[in-house]
């Protein structure tokens, strides 16, 4: 093919998609490397529709979900209506208490970006959607929920203290990222098992407290889309987690927010 035909043939400012000799996908101009990268995340995430590996699309935005299982919950939501928009991930597993959200941050990059992955992703994240607290709030004896008994996993003054790091990490390791944090969810009004009534009010008064040092981070007050539904969407009885209704109105929440900010 002449150079002039191999032009015309690629389109103006377009990308070249090709298959190598060992079947991986790559992009013309980058090293990514599409067989690579869905065995690193086979390897890394959980399993379950929210955890299916995603394929970065050139020019398109990439959205980061962080959260526990009401963010896994609504994740395949906020993938459907954001299709043809952006990429939407989620983080490998359940985000957990808020000590744990840098290491987990750290882990994903280690383990799914170049240059630690050779072929890995190269992208930068367009929008961090993220939430730390129904962890941080719940109490634990010898690792099983136990609120009569148990020891709360961080207080309100230590989740304090590692939300404002968690802020400082994400300014400074994505700059140009733009963050949402969205609010806990409530505990219902009779209890769930290892949490009480109230506390994820406190922790989000906590939480706004701290993100009142970062005005940029929006807020997704997810705590009070969620409440005044709470009969019609928890799953059941003294639990945390919300029925395919209450999952679908939380993605299409979370959803609208990022789509105004792509």
């Amino acid at each position: 093919m002449k150079r002039r035909e191999f032009v015309k043939y690629l389109g103006a400012g377009s990308l070249f998609i090709g298959a190598t000799s060992c079947g991986a996908t790559r992009i013309f101009g980058s090293s990514y490397d599409e067989d690579i990268c869905r065995e690193a995340w086979k390897k890394l995430a959980n399993k379950g529709e929210a955890f299916d590996y995603v394929s970065p699309e050139p020019k398109r935005p990439k959205v980061l979900l962080y959260g526990d299982s009401i963010s896994i919950g609504y994740t395949p939501t906020v993938r459907k209506e954001l299709e043809g928009k952006a990429n939407v991930y989620r983080i490998f597993n359940n985000g957990g208490s808020s000590d744990t959200f840098i290491p987990k941050m750290e882990k994903l990059k280690q383990t799914m970006f170049q240059p630690y992955l050779k072929g890995g992703w190269d992208f930068k994240w367009d929008v961090i959607h993220f939430n730390v607290g129904l962890h941080d709030l719940k109490y634990l004896k010898n690792g099983k929920l136990d609120a009569v008994n148990g020891k709360q996993v961080n207080s309100i003054e230590v989740y304090k203290e590692n939300l404002e790091k968690i802020c400082l990490y994400l300014q400074k390791e994505h700059p140009k990222a733009k963050l949402i944090f969205a609010t806990t969810t409530a505990v219902p009004d009779e209890g769930a098992d290892g949490r009480i009534s109230g506390d994820s009010e406190k922790y989000n008064i906590a939480a706004r407290e701290v993100l009142a040092k970062f005005p940029s981070i929006e807020i997704n007050d997810l705590y009070s889309f969620t409440k005044p539904n709470a009969a019609e969407w928890h799953i059941k009885p003294h639990d945390v987690h919300y029925n395919n209704l209450g999952k679908t109105a939380q993605g299409k929440q979370v959803a609208n927010l990022i789509a105004e900010k792509l």
